[in-house]
């Protein structure tokens, strides 16, 4: 080997020799703020270009329409009139678990109780328990075979086909899962 080989330097003692250049920093920061200042200038510019460019394309105001005044702060006392005037009191809950209890009650009530839903056309209301007693005995409603669908259940299936292309089954039609044989 040469006796030119370097050492490594041991990291003690030693630094950077060149250094930035406190110019080069106050340079860039004075030229960042100039372009700032300038950029404000020009989009106050172009806000204000834009804003007359607006008022002269705008329609001319109906003559029958009253001017309005310059508009002023309105006082608290203003405000909360006109709110109340336009808007109703929020309609807080007061007590959540109460009120969900009695509402959860009143359907249990007319779930379980005897009652008219449509007193004119003759509509009422029976318990579930009484519903599934009387559909037990007497059995669905069934059509007889042979007899032809109502016409609004023809006309909802005309329109429906399956994936295999063909209309869907009738109710009952089918044995098995649903698959047409």
């Amino acid at each position: 080997m040469s006796e030119q080989t370097r050492k490594p330097a041991s990291g003690n003692g030693e630094f950077e020799r060149e250094d930035l250049d406190a110019k080069a920093v106050y340079a860039f920061l004075i030229g960042l703020a100039v372009i700032c200042v300038l950029a404000y200038f020009i989009l106050l510019g172009l806000y204000r270009y834009l804003d007359a460019q607006q008022r002269a394309s705008a329609p001319p105001q109906n003559p029958l329409v009253p001017a309005r005044p310059e508009t002023r702060k309105p006082t608290r006392a203003e405000t909360k009139a006109e709110i109340k005037k336009d808007f109703p009191g929020p309609l807080l809950e007061e007590e959540e678990g109460g009120q969900l209890n009695s509402e959860r009650m009143e359907e249990e009530r007319q779930l379980n109780s005897y009652g008219w839903v449509d007193e004119k056309s003759g509509v009422v209301r029976i318990p579930i328990e009484r519903a599934m007693e009387l559909t037990a005995q007497r059995g669905l409603p069934v059509l007889p075979q042979g007899t032809a669908a109502p016409a609004k259940a023809t006309k909802k299936l005309a329109g429906k086909t399956s994936a295999a292309g063909k209309p869907p089954l009738r109710p009952g039609a089918g044995k098995g899962h649903g698959s047409a044989q």
